[in-house]
């Protein structure tokens, strides 16, 4: 969500996963397992068809309230709840239990008649996951169109079509690898993610069951090729969370084994009905303190899932192998009673609608998003829930003519899903409008034609715009996705890298060699660099890498050691040792975890800008460390598409907009001693008092919630120049 978010997520949350929604298991079918390998029950009555043969399930109350844990879980964390900062782990109860009663029923299906009808069973999930889906998918467009972001419209109606094709989480996890993502919001439709990952389980599942089925006698033989994957699935799971994250959380092929641990729960029914009393006992038990446990002391810090999902998945198990004895544990009885029974009842609505009223209803009510006005749309979703449940849900997946007809069930479930896609699509063409007021003068004009650049900024930034300018220039809905030719050309490297290409702008052919040398806060001043390095004739080599601070101190970088940027930047300073530069231009975001607790902050990360700012001054000519910019409020673009003619109320005032004092003066005073050029860029962003404005002339400043948008940074080219010239940079 991380998003869930935590950083866990990713979302459309770049390289921090977001902890995202998770689904409770959507199919109310079997809840007690035949135990795998024995005969149906026989009987001398004439054969019944197969659909008149169909037993209608036994329903388990403990797994009910399990399904009633995961979901609170998930709504409190989701909501904000400090205490349950890892409710996340919901979604791998959920997981667990789905695999489990649907293999459960499909084991029964098997024994009943022999073989396992796909077509039945797809027909089953259709008429009990896509009315209610559908539904919720029609009413969160409605919302974003009135209102969600406009910039992200479009891309919100984009996910509403990945999650109606079940491939939301593989859109999820592709996004999550773009570094300038990271601090977007998530998207409504995000919680889809998880049911997508379900039904590309069971696109595959009921295949490798039927086949085994046909193929194997004994009951180990029909499971070993699922407990295969389960295991390859879980290495992959563990191996990615180092080098994609994104891909490590949303990823079908890393999830798997958690659905596969449910499956391979349910043919060992013949063996959890023989447990005994005193072990069924500690295992309910046991697995409720773990899956509590899980919720408790996990939060967006924790590697997730990778082997960390380890704990709450056995304990999953555990809850739902002990409740197969005879004889009922007492945790069994604690879940089954009334009120968990009646809450997991509605587990699926509750997630499918808590989601979207968290992320719109705090924009629709005008009011920021607190943990107490999350938890009122919480209950607002539980009470949508009961009307989704008696309304759609059971009203369509009982109508007889639907389940008798297994082809009508379907074509209703494509129709469905067909009405969410059309609906997105055509929505999408008319997305609606971002106010303006007059147009503005040209910044990149009046600061290339002005004999004192600095003085023409400075003028300029004295009486900023309060309103967009009809001719913002690029428009509002362009800037996050114009990107530099560092980005474009892959040379900024993500966080899995430890070595950057070759990559040379300005004029190649040069023997007058700059470097520009950082993090991606000094990745965004690439665009003026490159038009100096074309108009004075350097040769312009980049060496960037996401959030790889300059100081020689290890980090932390989605929620482990930032060890690749220690062996990046070391490979770095060599490199730039072999260039011998004339100038080299360094900067780094403020915003960094070290790894260990530092006792002296200020004097530690001196020390650790003095040892790379010593190198690169033993490297180069000249050294040039230019300050961090300073920081908005929130994401500036986003905040200036819901109030475009009231911009002030999203800037923030140039006192506070400094990220980290610490970081700053350490990054000063390690300038100072080593002889470096210090640049400080907030008179380039902000006037000497007040807030420091989103729009200056016809160009927007910020890109996000940090970083300068590449037209304002290209504009700043004559004023970088001057600046470099006055120091004596310039050559």
């Amino acid at each position: 969500m991380t998003a869930l978010t935590g950083t866990g997520a990713a979302g459309r949350t770049g390289t921090s996963v977001i902890q995202a929604p998770a689904p409770p298991h959507t199919e109310q079918e079997r809840q007690t397992v035949r135990p795998a390998g024995s005969s149906p029950p026989r009987g001398n009555g004439p054969r019944v068809p197969r659909h008149r043969r169909e037993r209608e399930p036994s329903l388990r109350q403990d797994i009910q309230g399990l399904r009633a844990l995961a979901v609170t879980l998930v709504v409190l964390a989701h909501a904000g709840v400090p205490l349950v900062a890892g409710g996340y782990v919901g979604v791998d109860v959920f997981f667990v239990i789905s695999g489990f009663l649907i293999t459960g029923g499909l084991i029964g299906e098997a024994h009943d008649s022999g073989s396992v009808s796909l077509r039945r069973f797809y027909a089953r999930r259709a008429l009990r996951i896509l009315p209610p889906a559908t539904l919720v998918a029609l009413a969160t467009m409605a919302g974003c169109r009135f209102f969600a972001s406009k910039l992200r419209y479009v891309e919100f109606l984009h996910d509403a079509s990945a999650g109606a094709l079940y491939l939301m989480n593989i859109d999820l996890a592709a996004s999550g690898t773009d570094y300038l993502r990271e601090g977007a919001a998530p998207s409504p439709f995000q919680h889809f993610w998880s049911l997508s990952v379900e039904e590309q389980y069971y696109l595959v599942w009921p295949v490798v069951l039927l086949v085994g089925w046909k193929c194997f006698r004994r009951t180990w033989l029909k499971a070993l090729p699922l407990g295969v994957l389960c295991l390859l699935s879980l290495g992959l799971a563990v191996g990615a969370g180092e080098s994609s994250p994104s891909w490590s959380y949303f990823g079908p092929h890393t999830r798997l084994w958690e659905l596969g641990a449910g499956s391979l729960l349910a043919f060992g029914g013949r063996a959890l009905g023989r447990l005994p009393c005193h072990l069924a006992e500690a295992c309910t038990w046991l697995g409720l303190g773990g899956i509590v446990a899980s919720a408790l002391l996990y939060d967006d810090t924790t590697p997730f899932p990778g082997y960390h999902a380890l704990l709450p998945v056995a304990a999953t198990v555990l809850v739902i192998a002990g409740g197969c004895a005879p004889s009922r544990p007492s945790a069994s009885r604690l879940l089954s009673v009334r009120p968990a029974t009646w809450l997991g009842g509605l587990s699926y609505g509750w997630y499918l609608w808590h989601w979207p009223l968290l992320v719109i209803g705090p924009a629709a009510l005008a009011r920021e998003a607190t943990p107490r006005l999350s938890l009122v749309l919480a209950l607002c979703a539980l009470a949508a829930a009961w009307l989704t449940l008696h309304l759609v849900e059971n009203p369509i997946r009982h109508h007889r003519a639907l389940r008798r007809r297994p082809g009508a069930a379907l074509a209703v479930g494509l129709g469905l899903s067909t009405v969410v896609v059309v609906t997105s699509v055509v929505a999408a063409w008319s997305p609606p409008a971002i106010s303006s007021a007059a147009g503005a003068p040209s910044l990149n004009a009046a600061l290339t034609g002005a004999d004192n650049p600095r003085a023409a900024l400075a003028e300029l930034l004295s009486a900023p715009a309060t309103s967009l300018p009809r001719n913002l220039s690029p428009g509002l809905t362009d800037i996050k996705g114009h990107r530099s030719a560092v980005y474009r050309d892959s040379c900024h490297v993500d966080y899995s890298a430890e070595r950057s290409p070759g990559c040379v702008y300005g004029d190649r052919t040069s023997d007058k060699v700059v470097v520009l040398f950082g993090d991606s806060h000094a990745a965004q001043w690439f665009p003026a660099l490159d038009g100096i390095s074309r108009q004075q004739g350097w040769k312009l080599v980049s060496l960037t890498k996401s959030s790889c601070k300059t100081a020689d101190v290890m980090t932390v970088a989605q929620n482990r050691p930032y060890t690749s940027c220690e062996t990046w930047r070391k490979r770095a300073l060599r490199r730039i040792g072999d260039l011998r530069p004339f100038l080299v231009l360094t900067s780094s975001s403020e915003a960094a975890t070290p790894v260990e607790r530092m006792t002296d902050p200020p004097r530690e990360w001196r020390v650790g800008f003095e040892r790379v700012y010593r190198q690169l001054d033993r490297y180069a000519g000249h050294l040039v460390v230019l300050l961090d910019t300073p920081w908005p409020r929130s994401d500036a673009v986003e905040c200036a598409s819901s109030r475009p003619l009231d911009l002030p109320a999203c800037e923030r005032d140039q006192r506070d907009a400094v990220r980290s004092p610490v970081l700053r003066e350490a990054s000063r005073q390690a300038a100072a001693r080593t002889g470096a050029t210090l640049l400080d860029p907030k008179p380039w962003l902000c006037p000497p008092r007040g807030r420091c404005p989103f729009v200056v002339g016809d160009t927007f400043v910020y890109r996000d919630e940090s970083h300068v948008a590449e037209s304002y940074a290209e504009a700043l080219t004559p004023v970088l120049r001057q600046e470099l010239r006055a120091s004596g940079s310039a050559g």
